[in-house]
């Protein structure tokens, strides 16, 4: 019961997040809003929550999910309202990164009630699911959203999202517990030592950032992060619709149809990739993650070189590409898992979720602004050659992501001793 409140406000956490998503048009409209001031709405959103992940993971390190959801929510509450009735594009902003902050606590909170309520066999399983699940968010935001929003109001509708969120907050709070009723705290077993404590030393926060980033497990998480689900995100977030409606020419309904599979496939290959990811510990980078990355180029390439609009066979394949990053994503959280002891594992978790996020930021605004210095800046001057110049803005970050995918595998198998460790600089031995 606890694990479904804690998904059901998730899947809410994401369809907040995802809320300008299908009507991008509209916003742009409502605020008089260019590409570059559009794309601000999503950046500095994902920025905020990318800034959040730390300080989220070290307050759920000492005080458990319940408050920081209750939080979260409530701050999505707050910004969704102001975003209902916001005056102007720097209010709207504002209420945009306030909805950011409190999204940062939802997710990294669901896997904290994993890890501690499930037993280390089925965490995997369970956290796979918590991000299948949560993938319904978009499909709210997505489909019955923009229906509400063209059937009432701008204020109607974004005053429902937060009137949920609000409701979603007192009954996480009613719900919710930290622990299973036979523990009375965290306990944490060290990976190294098999030392074991419990957790309530402020020196364990003072140390916990240092540590966990300077486990290789946490670096090959946070560029797993980095690198897999961005190309996604900044699809389904902000510029989906507009490059299948303005650039590919096909209708809104048609371009709703495209964005919906993309969900679907996600929810779909999540359950695949998360079983692979726990029968196969060893083979996650080379076998899953890298691979993904790889499809994602080359259907992305494909559609920015295909002569012409592409056909419909041929985007269906590019956002079941894109699908595939978010359920790879979510082995990046299974290498911090493995490890980082008890006592770090939501710093460590925050760290690798912040990774997904400010490569998103990133290509989101670099599409915007590629958008923008091309003249195509507002929704009646898009075009599609001017959508698949933007796009390109994805290609570097995949391949220093996958740079430091590779280093940071061959560092964790040193870690654990699979690579013989590393010969001293200046020795012959």
């Amino acid at each position: 019961m606890i694990w479904t409140v804690g998904v059901a406000a998730y899947v809410l956490s994401i369809a907040n997040r995802s809320s300008l998503s299908a009507v991008g048009v509209e916003a742009a409209d409502r605020f008089s809003a260019d590409a570059s001031t559009l794309s601000m709405f999503a950046v500095l959103q994902l920025g905020v929550y990318a800034l959040m992940q730390v300080p989220v993971g070290i307050l759920l390190d000492r005080h458990g999910a319940r408050p920081i959801m209750t939080i979260g929510l409530v701050l999505m509450c707050v910004g969704q309202l102001v975003m209902a009735f916001s005056p102007n594009v720097g209010v709207a902003i504002a209420a945009r990164m306030l909805l950011g902050a409190g999204d940062a606590a939802l997710f990294p909170s669901v896997l904290r009630l994993v890890s501690t309520w499930y037993s280390a066999q089925r965490a995997p399983l369970m956290a796979q699911l918590t991000g299948t699940v949560g993938q319904c968010g978009q499909l709210i935001s997505l489909i019955p959203l923009p229906i509400l929003l063209h059937a009432t109001s701008w204020e109607v509708a974004f005053a429902t999202l937060a009137g949920t969120a609000g409701v979603f907050a007192i009954v996480v709070f009613l719900i919710v517990r930290n622990h299973p009723p036979t523990v009375t705290a965290d306990v944490s077993v060290n990976t190294d030592t098999g030392a074991i404590r419990i957790v309530k030393s402020s020196f364990d926060l003072r140390q916990s950032l240092g540590e966990a980033w300077q486990n290789p497990g946490t670096r090959l998480g946070f560029w797993s992060h980095f690198t897999t689900p961005f190309a996604g995100t900044a699809f389904i977030m902000l510029w989906g619709v507009p490059f299948l409606t303005a650039g590919e020419g096909q209708s809104r309904e048609v371009a709703s149809v495209i964005t919906t599979l993309f969900v679907l496939f996600g929810m779909a290959l999540g359950p695949v990739l998360g079983t692979l990811s726990g029968r196969h510990p060893l083979h996650r980078s080379y076998g899953l993650v890298l691979p993904t990355i790889g499809l994602q180029f080359v259907v992305w390439m494909t559609v920015i070189l295909w002569p012409g609009q592409a056909p419909m066979w041929l985007l269906v394949v590019l956002v079941f590409a894109l699908a595939t990053g978010g359920p790879a994503s979510m082995i990046a959280f299974d290498h911090a898992r493995a490890h980082n002891p008890q006592h770090r594992l939501s710093t460590a978790t925050g760290l690798v979720n912040a990774g997904g996020f400010i490569s998103a930021l990133i290509v989101i605004f670099a599409i915007g602004l590629l958008l923008d210095l091309q003249g195509a800046g507002s929704p009646e001057n898009y075009t599609l050659d001017a959508f698949r110049i933007a796009f390109l803005a994805q290609v570097p970050l995949w391949l220093l992501g996958s740079i430091f995918i590779v280093r940071g595998r061959t560092a964790v198998h040193r870690k654990i001793g699979l690579k013989p460790p590393k010969k001293p600089k200046n020795s012959d031995a």
